[in-house]
């Protein structure tokens, strides 16, 4: 993970234009021994392929995979202009943010950023500010609420139960593993008998013992009844904040549609975009898989090209990276799709919604296979 120093932040200050921007910003990256001074002219071309404005106010200018070699050290450099610079059309950035890296450790970074870049009101604080230390916070996200926890990892399907009580004590046992619940939680929901949402569907929570938001599924490997109820599916929420409720709202979605049986035969990545996307529950919905063949994987030159494609159509379009979290993305959004850590050998799920889903998925599929403009052996 990236870690920001007093040293690395620069407040207030000016650039004729985006060139001039980012030679001042390698320069630092050069006097902080990051990088040889030629490293400036990789960052120039970079920028040429194509624009490293990832939205709300950033940019992340850096080398091409030809000046990697010019890299000493990982780090990187933050600059701030409160005028703005000119990136691009309809495109203004106020925080500048050089990245020297020697592989794919900036991905890193543009997973801390995807807070601010999902929340409007933190561009006009970025450039405002006149404290370093709270540019440094509102990029890091220390002052945002505990990140959400609910991923691939958190989902357990086949489970070889036939009570109810081994669901809560391995979803129960789960949230603990992850410190987001203690010794209390657990004692209270395995103790508590769950809440029969109906369709097989079980809900276990406690109001005691939650450190941070989370939500997790159990999924026996074959339905089974108990005191005449039946029972395909226990989820589990440690409530800390209203971030886990959205999960509750798409599974209610799904109950009130009569659609619970989606739930009960998808693998685990289909159950997490179920009750984290809108697009996943649509009965219209398409989906296709494909392995991603680049050598540095989705970088923000192949990024930039896979959602250039997803935006020629008007379905509705996320993408899950099968061998990462399993959460999906907004296929048109250039730094959830980065920052989804793809790279090379890595699945991808693409589902699409819309009159044009199935153009779109064959044009995505093509795009891939071609290398997203940059060739592949």
């Amino acid at each position: 993970m990236f870690q920001l120093s007093q040293q690395d932040i620069h407040l207030g200050v000016a650039a004729a234009d985006k060139q001039s921007a980012i030679r001042q910003v390698a320069a630092a990256l050069t006097e902080a021994g990051c990088v040889s001074s030629a490293y400036v002219d990789g960052m120039l071309q970079r920028e040429l392929q194509t624009s490293t404005y990832l939205g709300n106010g950033i940019a992340i200018p850096h080398g091409t995979t030809d000046t990697r070699d010019l890299v000493l050290n990982t780090g990187v450099q933050v600059f701030q202009f409160p005028q703005g610079i000119e990136w691009g059309s309809d495109q203004t950035a106020y925080v500048v943010i050089g990245i020297a890296a020697r592989s794919d450790e900036h991905l890193a970074l543009l997973r801390q950023l995807t807070h601010v870049l999902s929340d409007d009101s933190v561009a006009q604080q970025l450039a405002k500010t006149a404290s370093a230390d709270e540019l440094c916070n509102l990029l890091m996200g220390e002052k945002q609420a505990a990140e959400f926890r609910f991923d691939i990892s958190m989902i357990t399907l086949d489970v070889a139960a036939d009570s109810l009580m081994t669901l809560q004590a391995l979803n129960a046992g789960r949230l603990q593993k992850i410190g987001a619940v203690n010794a209390q939680f657990v004692s209270e929901v395995i103790t508590r008998n769950p809440l029969n949402l109906g369709q097989g569907i079980w809900l276990s929570d406690s109001s005691e013992g939650t450190l941070f938001s989370a939500a997790t599924i159990s999924r026996p490997v074959q339905i089974f009844d108990e005191h005449g109820e039946k029972v395909a599916l226990l989820l589990t929420l440690s409530v800390a904040d209203t971030q886990s409720l959205v999960v509750l709202n798409y599974l209610s979605d799904l109950l009130l549609a009569n659609k619970a049986e989606q739930l009960l035969n998808a693998d685990a990545a289909i159950v997490l975009s179920l009750l984290t996307s809108t697009v996943a529950g649509k009965s219209t919905t398409l989906s296709a898989e494909y392995v991603i063949r680049n050598e540095h994987g989705l970088h923000a030159r192949p990024g930039t090209a896979l959602v250039n494609v997803i935006k020629q159509f008007n379905s509705e379009i996320t993408v899950t990276n099968l061998d990462g979290s399993g959460k999906p993305a907004n296929g048109r959004s250039l730094i959830k799709v980065v920052a989804l850590g793809v790279k090379k050998g890595h699945h991808l799920r693409f589902t699409a919604n819309g009159a044009d889903a199935q153009a779109a998925l064959q044009a995505i599929g093509t795009a891939i296979t071609e290398g997203l403009g940059e060739g592949i052996a």
